[in-house]
């Protein structure tokens, strides 16, 4: 790690007096509010907090966007409004050099179609197939008792997956569900959530950290879909500080 790197955190910390009263401190920076990994990376955070309600750890993050998105994703996603702050460009993230996602030169929507068919977002593919395919070794993401409305008009229980797929595992189509019931909040307030389209490739980053200021753990998100260095199980860096 860089004293540069180092610095620029630190300088992070002070300025958005990101102090703390617990033993940890987690700081995530989020690309764009609109972003499919700030929706998902938040509600995993907000069911982690309420999992665990740990008082030793204190949640911070970042995003692109305005004052109107960040109220309609903190409502849609349950992550705490106190807990984000929103920003107006990439400059943050370019200070701790944070992929800006790819760039051919033709605008932010190109990068991003370019990204989502996996140029230079190499994992982006096999996670979007896991969405429809399942998995064995990740946790399942509804219960059987979770109503689900998708765009509106296709609305469903949460045992429907129950009956055809079973339980105890993520099951076919169950990611690919919750990732379109994002998509489609995203959609329906794009000028809320998308600030500029130029940051639509912009990828994030976290950082754990302890009462000293001193990097736990740290992940810089190069591909769309990757917000973690474990998708299976993307939050296991925080779980198992909280078995300790």
């Amino acid at each position: 790690m860089t004293d540069k790197f180092q610095n620029n955190l630190n300088n992070l910390i002070t300025e958005f007096n990101f102090k703390g009263e617990g033993e940890f401190k987690l700081i995530v920076l989020f690309g764009l509010l609109g972003d499919f990994d700030s929706f998902e990376y938040a509600i995993n955070l907000k069911n982690f907090i309420d999992n665990y309600q740990d008082k030793n750890l204190d949640i911070f993050a970042i995003a692109i966007g305005n004052q109107n998105g960040k109220e309609k994703f903190c409502n849609f996603t349950g992550f705490r409004e106190e807990n984000l702050i929103v920003v107006s460009d990439n400059q943050i993230h370019n200070n701790l050099n944070i992929s800006r996602g790819l760039d051919i030169g033709l605008g932010g929507w190109i990068n991003m179609l370019l990204m989502l068919s996996g140029i230079n977002s190499f994992k982006t593919i096999k996670e979007v197939l896991r969405g429809y395919t399942g998995d064995r070794k990740a946790q399942q993401i509804y219960s059987e008792f979770d109503e689900i409305s998708i765009l509106k008009f296709l609305n469903f229980s949460g045992n429907s997956f129950k009956q055809v797929f079973g339980d105890g595992y993520l099951r076919p189509f169950e990611l690919a569900t919750f990732r379109l019931n994002n998509m489609n909040e995203i959609i329906q307030n794009w000028g809320d959530y998308i600030l500029h389209e130029k940051f639509l490739p912009q990828r994030g980053a976290s950082f754990l950290l302890n009462d000293k200021d001193q990097v736990l753990y740290k992940f810089f998100s190069s591909d769309v879909l990757g917000y973690s260095s474990n998708m299976r199980e993307p939050l296991a860096f925080l779980s198992d500080l909280i078995k300790k």
